[in-house]
């Protein structure tokens, strides 16, 4: 097993410190295959990276949502689960990636998300189905509570949205889930044993979900 043979991992900044996360490259994967969702008025939660990546020179309009105060470029301050004071139908894309992971109240989020959206709104979702727990001890009171299936992650959106406009891929095999597991960066991998995918190695889970537009 050479370097693997080991009870602790290579890294334990899931990768950063050695390239780019392999759950980053993947995340950009999937948001590249929908980067023309990626268009009109853009919430990201988080920040705005990815809508300024993939949605430049189509963005009109781009908030960023975070939990607390303080973020830098946060422009709306709510907790997804109690969301009921922000307008609805704001929204022609809502970017939320590793996020949906960290709530207790999925559902309750899920709910917020799609209320947001305008009649043919896009959200673009992605999530761990294989990772080590992302710990911020001392720095807020996240958890992290759910590695969600492609299956659980179809079954969550379609509860709110049609399922017929749920689109769920999987990105990841055997070997970058062991390399993601020990912290090795992508580029440590060959593109090919990037794109491979072996639908029992979820390492992420991406979403389309399409808000239904008027009869």
């Amino acid at each position: 097993m050479g370097d693997l043979r080991r009870l602790r991992p290579i890294s334990r900044a899931f990768g950063i410190d050695r390239g780019q996360s392999i759950a980053r490259f993947y995340i950009e994967r999937h948001l590249e295959r929908h980067r023309s969702d990626v268009a009109g008025a853009v919430l990201e939660i988080g920040d705005d990276r990815y809508t300024r990546m993939f949605g430049a020179g189509r963005v009109t309009r781009s908030d960023v949502l975070n939990v607390v105060d303080g973020a830098p470029g946060t422009t709306i301050v709510a907790d997804l689960t109690r969301a009921d004071h922000l307008p609805s139908e704001q929204y022609d894309c809502v970017i939320c990636t590793q996020t949906l992971q960290m709530i207790y109240e999925t559902r309750a989020a899920v709910a917020s998300l799609h209320r947001l959206l305008r009649p043919s709104g896009v959200l673009l979702v992605t999530s761990s189905g294989i990772s080590p727990i992302g710990r911020r001890e001392g720095v807020d009171d996240w958890g992290e509570y759910w590695f969600a299936s492609a299956q659980a992650v179809s079954k969550l959106l379609g509860e709110r949205f049609s399922p017929a406009n749920v689109q769920v891929e999987t990105y990841g095999n055997v070997l970058t889930a062991i390399a993601y597991l020990h912290g090795l960066a992508a580029e440590e991998l060959d593109s090919a044993e990037l794109a491979h995918v072996d639908p029992d190695y979820e390492v992420i889970v991406g979403a389309r979900a399409a808000r239904s537009a008027p009869a």
